[in-house]
């Protein structure tokens, strides 16, 4: 007895039901490999984040790195400069408006302002078409690695020792010195010391993209936020929250302002490699004007929720072929769900009961 095919409708139902499937398929299969599901040996953003947590300790509700930090609100004012090498709307004449985060490295929000010499700032520039650019600068000249198993490497020799709750000086210094391409970091950290204001601060965003003009032209950049007219502030900051003290009172008298600068590499410049700098003589453009206006504490602020992964760009931006890129943005997100959940199970336990 021979089996007949379905009716036409059951068929096109079973075709319409595979279209709907395989790609679900698909995304469970690609959401089990990032997890690691498929190869436990794999590094994974949940390792990644998972170390930060261990360096920097449990702090429910914060992030896993960056955790200290202050909301910053204010717009950028493009000169149009850039207009021809990059199609994306926010490099056009005018203003767009700018949520941003000043921060520490590291997962403690409590940490004292002194305890680093690495200041961040993280910007989202929201474009009037609703595509976002977001991006996070460190004020340091380079990044300390260049992939993404030696940036895990340098968080494991960073692990507190449980003897002595301090990060081991032996497996710190066997991390540098079998990873020679810390040279140019180690040089720069020797001589750095913390600063008394974020708004002083130069911040640099290390990793190379790419800048798309209307023609389909691409051109490697990095790019930077230089402070415009700044009066410089004491040698050394009072108490162990200076900085967002600083800050707040600066803005109270007035907004801030810095000089947002595109360098464009030359050929044969490393644009995967955030742990080389590039020669000084590059060409550089003055692309407008950053202005912060306001500060808020950042448990309330308008920056608590957004989750400043640097592969959200906008048409005209596009990441290069930078391994830390998409591990940043993987481990943003992990982090992201995380102190989310978090903060919704801490409110949902202080809800009243009926």
């Amino acid at each position: 007895m021979t089996s007949r095919p379905p009716p036409l409708g059951t068929a096109a139902t079973l075709a319409r039901f595979a279209l709907i499937a395989l790609p679900v398929l698909l995304l469970g299969i690609t959401f089990a490999y990032v997890r690691g599901w498929l190869d436990p040996t794999r590094l994974t953003p949940v390792k990644i984040v998972d170390t930060l947590q261990a360096t920097g300790g449990d702090h429910p509700g914060y992030r896993r790195n960056h955790a200290k930090g202050v909301c910053v609100t204010g717009w950028f004012e493009s000169n149009g400069q850039l207009a021809q090498a990059s199609k994306a709307e926010v490099f056009a004449p005018g203003r767009t408006p700018v949520v941003g985060r000043f921060a520490l490295p590291g997962g403690n929000p409590y940490a004292p302002d002194n305890s680093v010499p690495i200041r961040s700032l993280a910007l989202r520039f929201t474009q009037a078409d609703g595509q976002q650019w977001r991006t996070g600068m460190n004020s340091m000249p380079v990044f300390p690695v260049g992939t993404t198993q030696a940036f895990f490497d340098s968080l494991q020799a960073s692990r507190p020792d449980p003897a002595t709750g301090k990060p081991n000086p032996a497996a710190q210094q066997a991390f540098f010195a079998s990873h020679p391409e810390t040279a140019a970091f180690l040089a720069w950290v020797k001589t750095a010391k913390p600063s008394a204001s974020f708004a002083t601060e130069r911040y640099d965003g290390l990793n190379a993209f790419y800048l798309v003009a209307a023609d389909g032209t691409r051109q490697a950049v990095r790019w930077r936020v230089v402070p415009e007219g700044v009066t410089p502030a004491p040698s050394a900051g009072e108490g162990a929250d200076y900085l967002a003290q600083d800050i707040e009172q600066r803005l109270a008298a007035g907004p801030l302002r810095w000089t947002l600068q595109m360098t464009f590499a030359n050929p044969g410049d490393p644009v995967d490699d955030a742990s080389k700098a590039w020669p000084v003589d590059r060409r550089t453009l003055e692309a407008g004007t950053l202005v912060l206006d306001r500060a808020v504490a950042q448990n309330d602020g308008p920056c608590r929720d957004i989750n400043y992964d640097p592969t959200v760009l906008p048409q005209g931006i596009e990441i290069s072929g930078d391994p830390l890129l998409p591990a940043r943005s993987a481990a943003y997100a992990d982090s992201y769900l995380r102190r989310t959940g978090e903060v919704n199970s801490l409110h949902a336990a202080q809800e009243p009961r009926p």
